[in-house]
């Protein structure tokens, strides 16, 4: 009786090993994204992109149409905004994370980017999905 206790609170160890909560995973994704903000403040975009899924499924659907991976994702984030006074600062507002499932959320807000070349705000909802246990945005809808 007594091995198949200790099996018992063995295997809930183990189960549970790895395992985060929903506030855990929520302040883990809002970490990510502070970092966004820093570096895209700093017209730093390719330490913005360490946000995202580097990967060739990575989407993004925006004003322009859907673009598909990390590369294109990325090269047309430096045609839009070329110098600092492009990109400007960058803050975003959170209006809501939601879990999915397990590993995966999705983040609606609003973005506000204040510029010399004038200023650009629009809203946004991505998914976050944990992968090698890294919070990444695997998909972005922004306008």
């Amino acid at each position: 009786m007594k091995y198949i206790l200790l099996a018992l609170v063995i295997s809930g160890a183990l189960n549970s090993f790895g395992q985060t909560t929903e506030a855990e995973d929520r302040s883990n994704i809002l970490s990510v994204m502070k970092l966004q903000e820093i570096a895209w403040s700093a017209n730093n975009l390719e330490g913005f992109m360490q946000g995202y899924w580097k990967s060739d499924s990575l989407k993004f659907y925006g004003s322009s149409g859907l673009t598909k991976g990390w590369q294109q994702t990325l090269d047309n984030y430096k045609k839009g905004y070329p110098t600092k006074k492009h990109s400007g600062t960058l803050h975003f507002k959170i209006n809501d994370i939601s879990k999915i499932d397990e590993g995966s959320y999705w983040v609606m807000g609003e973005y506000f980017l204040k510029r010399t070349v004038g200023d650009a705000n629009g809203v946004f909802m991505i998914i976050f999905k944990k992968i090698d246990g890294e919070w990444k945005i695997v998909a972005d809808m922004s306008c």
